[in-house]
């Protein structure tokens, strides 16, 4: 699990980059304000759990044993990525207002990943 959401992390981290610049150099010129503000969402909050499942891959490393919750919380943010800021991808390119539906669906993975990782924090160290 470490190799996996160190490399996923470390991909989708640079891949954030990427269509940050994408969506600068590219897209700014060719889609509305609005439609380019929300890629930028999906660029930001892509970048951010991408972090998330690098600090996921080194919490998985410092514990004896992986902790099903913790790779849980790893795959909800996985799940989150594609979903919430795919969604958005698509919607400020393409324009169909049903992918915005899908949007909140990432959203929840995303606070489901947050819940766990917090459920992890509070049962993970015994003083």
């Amino acid at each position: 699990m470490i190799k996996i959401f160190l490399g996923l992390g470390a991909i989708l981290g640079g891949l954030s980059i990427a269509f940050g610049a994408f969506g600068t150099h590219v897209l700014r010129p060719i889609i509305s304000e609005i439609s380019l503000e929300t890629f930028t969402i999906g660029v930001r909050y892509q970048a951010y759990h991408a972090l998330v499942l690098l600090i996921i891959a080194l919490l998985i490393h410092s514990t004896e044993s992986p902790s099903a919750i913790l790779i849980t919380s790893g795959w909800l943010f996985l799940i989150g990525i594609i979903i919430f800021s795919g969604s958005l991808y698509i919607l400020s390119i393409t324009s169909i207002s049903n992918f915005g539906r899908v949007a909140p669906l990432g959203a929840l993975a995303l606070m489901l990943g947050w819940a766990s990782l917090a459920f992890f924090a509070c049962t993970w160290y015994k003083s």
